[in-house]
């Protein structure tokens, strides 16, 4: 139980990928002009973070270090990446098409959302999880890793949610014209950045 807490924490608060680590930056910003394209983006960076780690970890522990070329792992990895995201972005151009055109760009982008490929690569590094969630090294499993993507997306997703609630709260504010934009979205996604430090400290 105290490993899942610790994991949960981890994994959203202190570890967090877009504010603690500054990964995932660009559909950070790009997204989160209003709440509800930012939960949606949330909500399919999870869904890839977790699928990832599902997939990734098996085929590097299984196929990968028994054949001797993890040296291939990113680029077995992106292609992984890619070929959940196609299939995302089919099902929501099919599903919910308002979504899918306000995500835009940004949607294709999660291929490349430096993020999800971050998370892949974290969970196959047996010593850096085992001292993160203060377990050996040999313990670390399947199921670790897919519990952390699956947080790690969590904590994408609040991150995106809090920093489009502030843009549009600003937006609705008073702000000077040397000010207004970019400059007040990156002063606001510092201050949710130092918010989620406090809890490295703790």
């Amino acid at each position: 139980m105290a490993q899942f807490l610790t994991l949960i924490v981890s994994a959203v608060f202190i570890n967090n990928f877009v504010v603690v680590q500054f990964l995932g930056i660009c559909p950070f910003l790009g997204v989160s002009k209003d709440v509800k394209s930012a939960f949606g983006m949330g909500v399919a960076v999870t869904f890839v973070m977790t699928l990832t780690c599902l997939i990734t970890y098996p085929i590097y522990e299984y196929v990968l270090v028994p054949l001797g070329i993890e040296y291939l792992e990113i680029i077995v990895f992106i292609f992984i990446i890619a070929a959940i995201v196609q299939m995302i972005e089919m099902a929501l151009k099919r599903f919910s098409p308002t979504l899918y055109n306000a995500m835009g760009i940004y949607l294709p982008l999660i291929t490349t959302n430096c993020a999800v490929l971050g998370v892949a690569e974290l969970v196959i590094d047996k010593a850096q999880m085992a001292s993160i969630l203060g377990i050996t090294a040999s313990s670390m499993n399947i199921g670790f890793a897919v519990l952390y993507g699956l947080f790690a997306g969590l904590g994408f997703t609040l991150a995106i949610v809090i920093m489009s609630g502030l843009r549009e709260r600003i937006s609705a504010s008073p702000v000077s014209k040397h000010l207004k934009g970019f400059p007040i979205a990156m002063i606001a996604a510092c201050f949710i950045a130092m918010a989620f430090y406090v809890f490295a400290l703790i």
